[in-house]
């Protein structure tokens, strides 16, 4: 006897109790047992010891069970329970070789072990065989009654008894025949039965509701081995196909699957010894309970380890998989019917509940990829409706109309994308995702919106700006009548222009009305604050405005060119009119005046500064004591307050600055004037010169006697003319005589040698000019060489003496210029503007 035989005998529990966890698990997994599922079956075989039980199981399944040595005397053989496979039984069989009972070894008052023993075997096994002898048949005391005892107390012990075959086995049968011996031995087992004490829900149940009763008898195996031989072939038939319908374990009950047989074994053994009552439901549910578990938590461990799934999960961590999906659901599909198959023998309420378990686990352990995957398709789908959106609008589309398309595109490849991550034995929902794309792109399109009109409203804020600031500020520049007029109609014409233009861009966006009228009443606040800004610029710049404009209009005439002073202008109706242009001016930038609200700004002002009304209330309000000036207020009556840019008071001391700073281009103006009189008065008067003439006379008359006097006279004169116009002998003059006479004193000679040079100069010119020409005119020189001298001589002082004339008649105002040099800058400026 061994374990490494062909029917792997093996101790299961030996004598003492213990149960051989590892020898079953082993003996399992030689035989795979596993495999099995129900195709299985459970032999057990009672009996008094030494009654030959483990030669009838050696040569009934070809074990090798121990057997007793006849030659050594009869003594206990097989201790505990043993097990092995039936050699060449289908299906897989499994025999068990119990301890004999009334054993001189253990005494007769320790029946323990046997009544577990033969409990263990009821429970587990689905053919029973009790070994008797014939000769103990019809016995009141027989060896088989109180083993018959044993079986059915412990079969009530049962909280749910199964239906176990009991095949009685008599050993050594006589010649009485075989009838006889069966009906004497099913009274006996009857009697029996009804003299066990049963619980209250079997009192009355009959013995066929717990077993089917079987009997065979035997020969001698020492006295008639050959018919021995052939009776066991014969009864070893019997136990080929056991389990299926009709055969001799075909009503049984409650079959734990062979994948539990090893846990379903110890967990028996272990209530049996704890002396418990074995409810073989609750244990047939509570092995499978641990089974399904046990297979359930193995294929989940495989799952973690799937190289199919690992690089299934590596592959979503990096993106988006193509047929996530369906790889996942293939992978989950397996493991599932997996265990479906190991578990289908188990009780179906606890496979059921554990495969939900299992898939519940599965799915919850796979859940994060699903959710990775549904991750990258909602970045991918908003990335998506990014660039699709920009793209459109870059088209010139809608912005809402290209909103609704992208979303509505980037939406049906995120669903495509979801149906193609979803796995089928799963019910999860993606409407949560999906609701968080929504609000991302939600989000995005309002900061796309907003970010699109605040372009939209700067770009017609800067088209109002080009359009209104240059215009206005030249309008402000012109200070007139029609400014205010003329920018109300400006501010008008390009408001309406620019607010038409946003309206017809803006309707794509199909926003509300009031948010509309809201940016629309905006762009015209802008455009009205763009023209006031403007004007409160042009404001506090008034002052120098007002000095531009007088000066302007005092310099210069009335078809715009300067003015010289030359006596015979009007300088008081003059500077009168340039002050009232710059009054004009000043009362144009002293309101707002974008309302079309009259007012009598102007004429207050023309009425209190031009008149001389200020200067007149002043003197009167001292001697009086009170003030009736109108500009001695902060405000002005007509205007509100927000559109006021110089209060009445700031007008007031404007103008009494202008006048101050404008004083001295007046009185400059008057002394040029003077000047001009003075220079342009040089003859003598009437009365000398009629002296002159009556006591010259006699002179003139010798004059007129002797041409070349008159000749040289003139020569004199204009030589003379040309030195007064080099000296500039007026001007030197004008600081002084003495400082004239030495100033002239130092030039003359300098002067007159400049002089003599030049009509040198000219006269060498003029003979070189003539020299090609020589041979035609060298009889008329050689004829009056006196007359070509003079002639030349002549020719070159009037040529000199008409240029010093021209340049003197070009630059006879100078003397005033030179005067007006020694004033301050401004005016200088204006002066030379003159």
């Amino acid at each position: 006897m061994g374990e490494n035989d062909d029917g792997c005998s093996t101790q299961l529990i030996d004598g003492n109790g213990e149960f051989n966890v590892k020898g079953l698990d082993n003996f399992v997994k030689k035989t795979k047992l596993s495999d099995c599922g129900l195709s299985y079956a459970v032999v057990a075989i009672m009996g008094p010891q030494s009654s030959g039980k483990s030669t009838l199981l050696n040569h009934l399944f070809k074990t090798s069970f121990r057997e007793m040595d006849a030659f050594a005397g009869r003594s206990q053989t097989t201790k505990g329970i043993w097990m092995a496979r039936c050699v060449g039984i289908e299906p897989f069989t499994i025999a068990m070789d119990l301890e004999g009972t009334d054993g001189r070894e253990r005494g007769e008052d320790d029946t323990t072990f046997e009544k577990q023993s033969a409990l263990f075997a009821i429970a587990v096994a689905d053919i029973v065989l009790i070994n008797m002898w014939c000769h103990d048949i019809g016995r009141e005391q027989a060896a088989n009654k109180p083993l018959l005892k044993t079986v059915f107390q412990v079969m009530l012990r049962l909280f749910s008894p199964r239906k176990t075959t009991l095949l009685f086995v008599i050993r050594d049968k006589t010649k009485t025949p075989i009838e006889l011996l069966e009906r004497a031995l099913r009274e006996d087992i009857q009697k029996i039965w009804d003299s066990v004490r049963k619980p209250e829900a079997h009192k009355n149940t009959p013995l066929n509701e717990f077993f089917n009763v079987m009997i065979v008898a035997l020969s001698s195996y020492e006295e008639k081995e050959k018919q021995f031989e052939q009776e066991v072939a014969e009864l070893r038939q019997r136990f080929f196909h056991s389990i299926s319908p009709g055969g001799l374990a075909g009503d049984r009950r409650g079959v734990v699957p062979a994948s539990g047989f090893s846990f379903s074994s110890q967990q028996i053994w272990k209530v049996i010894k704890e002396n418990r009552d074995l409810d073989l439901p609750a244990h047939k549910v509570m092995v499978a309970t641990v089974r399904c578990e046990e297979i359930a938590n193995e294929k989940l461990r495989d799952l973690a380890t799937n190289e199919s799934w690992l690089e299934l999960h590596e592959a979503a961590e990096g993106g988006l998989v193509p047929g996530f999906g369906k790889k996942l659901s293939s992978i989950l599909e397996k493991y599932f019917s997996e265990y479906d198959a190991e578990a289908i023998y188990f009780d179906e309420g606890v496979r059921k509940e554990k495969r939900l378990q299992l898939k519940l686990n599965a799915l919850d352990f796979v859940y994060p990829s699903y959710a990775t995957m549904l991750g990258h398709l909602r970045s991918n789908a908003l990335e998506s409706f990014k660039i699709r959106l920009e793209q459109s609008l870059n088209q010139g589309e809608g912005f809402a109309k290209a909103v609704r398309d992208s979303q509505q595109s980037c939406l049906m490849v995120f669903d495509k994308g979801c149906e193609d991550a979803a796995v089928k034995q799963a019910t999860w929902d993606a409407s949560k995702i999906r609701e968080k794309l929504c609000r991302d792109i939600d989000a995005h399109t309002f900061f796309a919106r907003s970010a699109k009109l605040s372009e939209l409203t700067a770009n017609y804020e800067k088209r109002l700006t080009q359009a209104l600031s240059e215009p206005v500020e030249s309008l402000f520049e012109a200070g007139g009548k029609e400014t205010w007029p003329s920018i109300r109609k400006l501010l008008k014409r390009e408001t309406e222009t620019a607010v038409t233009d946003f309206l017809d861009v803006v309707t794509g966006f199909e926003l509300d009305h009031a948010k509309i009228d809201a940016m629309v009443q905006n762009l015209k606040n802008y455009s009205q604050s763009l023209v006031e800004k403007k004007a409160r610029e042009e404001a506090a710049k008034i002052l120098i405005r007002m000095k531009d404009r007088f000066s302007t209009v005092f310099s210069h005439d009335k078809d715009s060119m300067p003015r010289v002073w030359t006596g015979k202008e009007d300088i008081r109706a003059i500077t009168k009119d340039a002050r009232a242009e710059a009054l004009s001016l000043l009362s144009v930038m002293t309101a707002i005046r974008l309302d079309e609200r009259p007012d009598n700004i102007e004429s207050t002002l023309f009425s209190s500064l031009m008149d001389g009304t200020v200067s007149a209330a002043s003197s009167h309000n001292r001697s009086v004591g009170t003030s009736t000036d109108p500009l001695a207020s902060s405000s002005w009556e007509e205007v509100p307050p927000n559109n006021i840019l110089l209060t009445p008071v700031q007008c007031k001391s404007l103008w009494r600055q202008f006048k101050s700073e404008t004083e001295y281009t007046v009185t400059q103006a008057i002394s040029a004037q003077e000047a001009h009189k003075r220079n342009n008065n040089w003859l003598p008067p009437a009365w000398a010169i009629v002296l002159m003439i009556v006591l010259g006379f006699n002179e003139f008359m010798m004059l007129l006697k002797n041409p070349l006097y008159l000749l040289g006279f003139f020569v004199a004169f204009l030589l003379s003319k040309a030195l007064w116009v080099q000296l500039d002998i007026p001007r030197e003059f004008q600081h002084g005589a003495v400082a004239g006479v030495l100033s002239i004193t130092s030039k003359f000679l300098p002067t007159v040698m400049n002089l003599l040079r030049k009509l040198a100069e000219e006269a060498q010119g003029k003979t070189t000019q003539e020299v090609p020409d020589l041979s035609a005119s060298q009889t008329y020189r050689q004829q009056s060489p006196s007359h070509s001298i003079s002639s030349t001589i002549s020719e070159s002082v009037a040529s000199n003496i008409s240029s010093a004339g021209d340049d003197a008649e070009y630059s006879s105002p100078s003397p005033a210029l030179f005067r007006r040099r020694n004033t301050n800058n401004v005016q200088e400026s204006e002066i030379s503007q003159m």
